[in-house]
């Protein structure tokens, strides 16, 4: 479960990015986050793996009390969050499995339980054929999968994606969201931060908008309110 109570965000001096948000995703919930540039979606997803603290509220995740974790906390509680970002942030040196175990090795996981992991969460994204590939050598979508299977080494709980398509065609775009569908599917709550109306009404699942910092809409098989 998420929980966000009264949270408020303010950078100094003066700027107000989230305003008293109070909000509550259950377990399992497939959720997109919209909303026009800053509007204060991406703080929200900042807050929600502790890159950000809130100023003032309280932010619960996975029965974890983040408000004010401890810096050594973060990397146990990123565990339990997968995220996926626009860029993707691979290592172009290494090939599609090396990105891979990269998330489990730096993690302290044994040779035994990387060879183990691997192969399982390249499956379920479809990559075993392109295993021995590098980065430069992948489409737009194929990194992008990539980027999701390191997301999932930990079996984590919570699957963040800020904006996971948007440096990606139709085609790679309805791709990637079958597969975050199929993670859902498993049990995974699944946050979409997003400003793609299309991807957020083809989905019609819960859609909670952001305008100024507050929470303007959240409906339970919504869409993107284009007057927001």
């Amino acid at each position: 479960m998420i929980f966000l109570e009264h949270v408020s965000k303010v950078y100094p001096p003066d700027v107000v990015a989230l305003q008293n948000v109070s909000l509550k995703i259950e377990p399992g919930e497939f959720v997109s986050i919209v909303g026009q540039s800053g509007a204060g979606k991406t703080t929200m997803a900042k807050l929600l793996i502790a890159d950000e603290r809130p100023s003032t509220g309280r932010i619960m995740v996975g029965g974890w009390d983040i408000t004010r974790i401890p810096s050594r906390d973060i990397p146990q509680l990123r565990r339990q969050i997968g995220v996926v970002f626009q860029d993707y942030k691979l290592l172009s040196q290494k090939t599609v499995y090396e990105n891979v175990a990269f998330a489990l090795e730096v993690a302290g996981e044994s040779g035994k339980r990387i060879r183990e992991i691997v192969p399982q969460v390249l499956k379920i994204v479809g990559l075993e054929a392109q295993k021995d590939r590098f980065p430069k050598q992948l489409s737009g979508g194929e990194k992008q999968r990539v980027v999701i299977a390191r997301s999932l080494v930990h079996a984590p709980k919570v699957l963040l994606a800020d904006e996971p398509t948007g440096n990606l065609d139709t085609l790679n775009t309805r791709d990637i969201m079958d597969l975050l569908l199929k993670i859902n599917q498993f049990g995974t709550t699944i946050v979409l931060v997003t400003h793609n109306r299309e991807v957020v009404n083809a989905l019609r699942r819960r859609v909670i908008t952001i305008s100024n910092g507050n929470i303007v809409s959240d409906v339970a098989q919504g869409k993107y309110i284009l007057s927001v």
